[in-house]
């Protein structure tokens, strides 16, 4: 085999790698980031922690990290949101509601343990997931 043929093989092998790596690597959605510290939409009033998810097109930010072993609220806010959005799905507390298309849901989630809670529209296009870290 020629030299001119070896390396178009080369070539074609590097480009198909980098192709599939772009369409099928993994986005920075998907790196699950390990933080001590509360994520910025999470605050404590009045001894209740309250973590605040926004709802429109997805849910932001998706992913969270309280406090474990308070009592906690969630809270949904929703603008103008007229897609999946409004179809919350938490499982793990057997929740299942359409939202308001403008407003806040608030949500008792009681007393959670260290884990995560994951929610996430009726179709499942979009989730959100909140990390219950504890401290002590």
């Amino acid at each position: 085999m020629n030299k001119n043929k070896t390396l178009s093989i080369v070539i074609s092998f590097v480009f198909i790698f980098a192709i599939v790596i772009v369409f099928f690597g993994p986005s920075k959605d998907d790196v699950i980031m390990v933080d001590a510290e509360p994520s910025q939409n999470v605050e404590i009033r009045d001894g209740i922690q309250y973590v605040t998810i926004d709802a429109r097109g997805g849910y932001s930010p998706r992913m969270s990290v309280a406090e474990a072993n308070i009592p906690t609220k969630l809270v949904v806010r929703t603008n103008g949101t007229y897609d999946c959005s409004v179809a919350l799905v938490i499982n793990s507390i057997g929740y299942r509601q359409m939202l308001q298309p403008t407003g806040e849901e608030i949500i008792d989630l009681g007393v959670p343990e260290s884990g995560a809670l994951q929610g996430l529209c009726s179709m499942g296009m979009y989730n959100f997931t909140v990390n219950f870290i504890s401290s002590r």
